[in-house]
């Protein structure tokens, strides 16, 4: 009772104390499982190949957990409240795919690539460990967005001054090293995305014209995002890295989206896609090559030149069938030279058969979902448009690289997520991470203390 006599009411009791609980425990769970799986992977390439348990499997396994247990203590130290799941699913694509590469060395003496995808990988997690113990707030990030824009740019124009590869200008090679620029140059322009539509939302969903189905938002609001994409998009296709400028389309448009919540955007941008796709098609002999074989996979054989290697690709995956012919028992090495790199997933698919490719998938598809709950978690629009952009560059590579060795679309020449050999790829992957550990913790704190039951 109170001193007027009045009876106190339900509502006005005091909320009980309930605290989040951090989960780093289960995490740590989780990273000691992916490492044990990691070395039996290595474990039983070796005892498929040579009968014996490779001498190097103990210092795999010791590397492997020192790198992830750091990783993981730099997370209990700076990101106590962050998603438990990121860490350990990264730990798992980064060992299977070094276990992958280490099988394909194998059977290709001349060309040793797991001891420096190692190396990388290292360079990757010490940089994972670096965004998560130096960048205390993902909101510092939105202040020097045009600074991110313009050393995406510069990255990406860089290779034009070097040779082509493989009839494409997308790496930097000095010395023996080198590096793919437009593998950074996507996070920086991932960040600045976030930044300008987080500051424009309002204008870009309520301003402008509206035209058939949809509202068009003025050209002084909408045309700086727009020349930065377009730019981007123009010197990729220049260099001829189409399934970059694919990701960079797909990004804008999905971020676009996400920022206006405009459904039209989705239907313009599917419509440019495919207007680009036909016009690229007919114009670059390069693109107009991979789309006769993407048609006509098995036309190679009919013509007595043997198979090429998407037709190889698809013989791999059929090998495989629903259980797989096991770790280092395959034949993928017959595809050819992107064997570790574009066409990794054909050797997954084929030792490990469909179970074992759709676990791979599934883990993708975990990564993604944890990225685009910690966006909607958040309240301000610049951490919501950042984790939903970061997390879709890893739906989109996904797409489009699974797409292309199993034929659904053309190839493009990406590199599956810290699955494939590329050095560039593989630390670029742990910032995302990094980052997406770093929203979800902003995610979470916000929730910590004295809330209602």
């Amino acid at each position: 009772m109170t001193k007027a006599g009045t009876t106190l009411t339900a509502s006005a009791a005091p909320a009980a104390a309930v605290r989040l609980p951090r989960r780093r425990g289960i995490e740590l769970a989780l990273i000691v499982l992916a490492v044990l799986l990691s070395v039996y992977g290595y474990c039983a390439v070796g005892l498929a190949r040579t009968g014996t348990v490779p001498p190097g499997a103990a210092g795999y396994g010791a590397g492997l957990g020192v790198l992830a247990l750091v990783a993981h203590l730099a997370v209990r130290f700076r990101a106590p409240y962050a998603d438990p799941l990121p860490l350990p699913i990264g730990v798992l694509l980064n060992g299977l795919g070094l276990v992958l590469i280490y099988r394909l060395d194998l059977q290709t003496p001349g060309d040793r690539a797991a001891p420096a995808q190692l190396v990388w990988s290292t360079l990757g997690v010490g940089l994972f460990i670096m965004v998560v113990l130096m960048l205390r707030d993902h909101r510092l990030l939105q202040r020097y967005s045009y600074v991110c824009v313009a050393a995406a740019l510069v990255l990406l124009l860089l290779p034009i001054f070097f040779p082509a590869v493989n009839g494409a200008r997308i790496w930097i090679r000095i010395a023996g090293f080198s590096i793919q620029p437009s593998e950074f140059a996507k996070v920086l322009l991932a960040v600045f995305f976030a930044a300008y539509l987080a500051a424009n939302r309002n204008a870009l969903a309520y301003a402008g014209r509206r035209l058939w189905f949809m509202q068009f938002p003025t050209g002084r609001v909408l045309g700086p995002i727009v020349t930065i994409w377009l730019v981007s998009v123009g010197v990729l296709i220049l260099e001829r890295d189409l399934g970059t400028s694919l990701l960079f389309f797909g990004l804008f448009v999905v971020m676009l989206y996400v920022a206006t919540g405009r459904t039209g955007w989705i239907a313009v941008g599917l419509v440019l896609a495919v207007l680009g796709a036909v016009a690229v098609g007919h114009l670059e002999p390069h693109v107009h090559g991979r789309i006769e074989d993407w048609l006509h996979p098995f036309a190679s054989i009919d013509a007595g030149q043997g198979p090429n290697q998407l037709a190889q690709s698809l013989f791999a995956f059929a090998a495989g069938g629903m259980i797989g012919t096991g770790l280092g028992l395959g034949h993928s090495i017959l595809i050819g030279f992107a064997t570790k790199s574009d066409f990794i997933l054909a050797t997954a698919g084929e030792e490990l058969g469909l179970a074992g490719l759709s676990a791979i998938f599934l883990l993708y598809g975990l990564l993604v979902e944890r990225g685009y709950r910690a966006g909607l978690a958040l309240r301000e629009p610049f951490g919501r448009l950042l984790a939903v952009g970061l997390a879709s560059i890893v739906a989109l590579q996904v797409f489009v690289i699974a797409g292309g060795v199993t034929g659904l679309i053309p190839l493009t020449g990406m590199a599956m997520p810290f699955l494939a050999q590329g050095g560039s790829s593989v630390v670029t992957n742990w910032a995302i991470v990094a980052l997406l550990i770093r929203v979800s913790d902003s995610a979470r704190r916000h929730y910590d203390g004295r809330v209602a039951p």
